[in-house]
């Protein structure tokens, strides 16, 4: 077993913290070889100022330069692709294929070129003149930015080579990468292929650094240093509301992806007219990746009735029937457990599932739980609580009239969903509940699953 080094100012150097973690292969539950560091609060510190020092570096310099170093960071990933699918694989256990190598890693590669080609034709600075004004604005670079990566996205998501790297980036900023807990090994392949991709185009030794992990209180720390330009930061609601508390109080900019519960709401008509095809749908929606993406549907909106009985009987036929998958780590079925038993105590039953087991490694039942429409109202907070995986919630409402009282105590989530009949039955409820539901959504969604 090995120590890896952490990446600052340009050098992989010893970390001078003391306490170390391993990744665990989610599949077999065995710690895999390597160890890496957490890292105190002088060597975040030794990041920040090292970041601080290539901003001002490159200050003023033409899109070109951040053009190159991203093109030259995607062309040394190609050949590296191989080591990288199998790291992660056993890091997370994410098929190889098709998701690893012939979908995220190809989507990485792409997001570092097309901010390449961002970063040459300025598009994002978004240049706008009010000639009325006479004002001329346009955005520019606001300093070393911390990335924050996800644990579900070891690629696409990571935070030194995903979409909030490449358009920090992009806009002529120094990036610190926090790397993810679950996937350490696969973060530090990238970071090699980054510093050789840095160094090759002549880019300041702090533009691109790496720390692991840190202790909870030094990461609020990090994200409001007087020093740090903004934050972007993709994962669990409840860290990332603490880090946005801290980002806030310094009047820092943070960016935020957060888990999302994405209701659905298929109303009678809808049902009436294709509850087999809804059936499926949803259960390949919300099982899909063992429900692990940040869009799953984990909450269902239905009026009470016979169809709606027969179509929670087959969902929960289809539930117990599906494959269970490996999770990505033993922290995410923990955290399923809590969920689970949170919106239990709340009132909810389950219907199939509900606990641990059923495949390889850490693993959870596909899980089916019900409630109705009045005790969600009566404990919508404690229903709501996040259930990351394979899980979703039924809620049932007594009529049509309930449902945009229930939507109206829903909290901020990604995306919603309504799904409407074809025949414009059901267009008087849809217009009672989507004026509700889209003022709780990122996105509003017609008839389609949000993943």
């Amino acid at each position: 077993m090995s120590l890896q080094p952490v990446l600052i100012d340009g050098a992989w150097r010893a970390s001078a913290g003391t306490k170390t973690f391993q990744a665990i292969n989610p599949a077999t539950l065995a710690p895999l070889p390597d160890s890496f560091p957490v890292s105190p609060w002088s060597e975040i510190e030794s990041a920040i100022n090292a970041a601080a020092r290539a901003a001002k570096e490159v200050a003023g310099w033409p899109g070109e330069r951040f053009a190159r170093f991203l093109e030259r960071y995607a062309d040394r990933i190609d050949p590296k692709a191989a080591d990288l699918v199998a790291l992660a694989n056993q890091e997370t256990a994410l098929p190889v294929e098709p998701r690893l190598a012939k979908a995220e890693l190809p989507r990485t590669t792409n997001q570092l070129r097309q901010a390449a080609a961002a970063a040459r034709d300025g598009s994002w600075q978004r240049p706008t003149i009010d000639t009325k004004a006479n004002i001329r604005s346009a955005f520019g670079p606001i300093g070393p930015v911390v990335v924050f990566g996800p644990n579900n996205f070891p690629f696409a998501f990571n935070g030194i080579s995903g979409g909030d790297f490449a358009a920090a980036v992009a806009a002529g900023n120094p990036v610190i990468a926090k790397g993810h807990s679950s996937h350490p090994g696969t973060t530090r392949l990238f970071a090699v292929e980054a510093l050789a991709a840095a160094q090759e185009t002549e880019m300041p030794a702090g533009f691109v650094q790496l720390l692991y992990r840190t202790e909870h209180a030094d990461g609020e720390k990090l994200v409001s240093h007087p020093l740090i330009g903004a934050t972007g930061y993709t994962g669990a609601r409840e860290t990332g509301l603490v880090l946005k508390g801290a980002a806030d109080r310094a009047g820092k900019p943070i960016y935020l992806e957060l888990s999302s519960i994405n209701p659905v709401f298929i109303l009678p008509g809808a049902l009436a007219e294709r509850a087999a095809a809804l059936a499926d749908e949803f259960t390949s929606s919300c099982l899909m990746g063992t429900g692990q993406f940040c869009t799953n549907p984990g909450l269902v909106v239905l009026v009470a009735g016979p169809e709606t009985e027969a179509f929670i009987k087959t969902v929960q036929e289809k539930f117990a029937a599906a494959p269970v998958g490996t999770l990505l780590s033993e922290g995410v079925q923990k955290h399923l457990e809590r969920g689970v038993s949170a919106i239990r105590a709340a009132g909810a039953k389950v219907l199939t599932g509900g606990e641990s087991g059923g495949g390889k490694g850490a693993c959870y039942r596909n899980t089916l739980l019900t409630v109705s429409g009045d005790d969600f109202l009566a404990r919508a907070q404690a229903l709501q609580t996040e259930a990351f995986g394979n899980c979703s919630l039924f809620v049932v409402s007594r009529d049509a009239a309930q449902l945009p009282q229930i939507a109206g105590v829903l909290e901020g989530n990604l995306t919603g969903t309504i799904y409407s009949a074809t025949d414009a039955r059901d267009d008087a409820v849809y217009d009672t509940v989507a004026p509700v539901l889209r003022r709780h959504v990122g996105r509003l969604l017609n008839d389609r699953m949000p993943t």
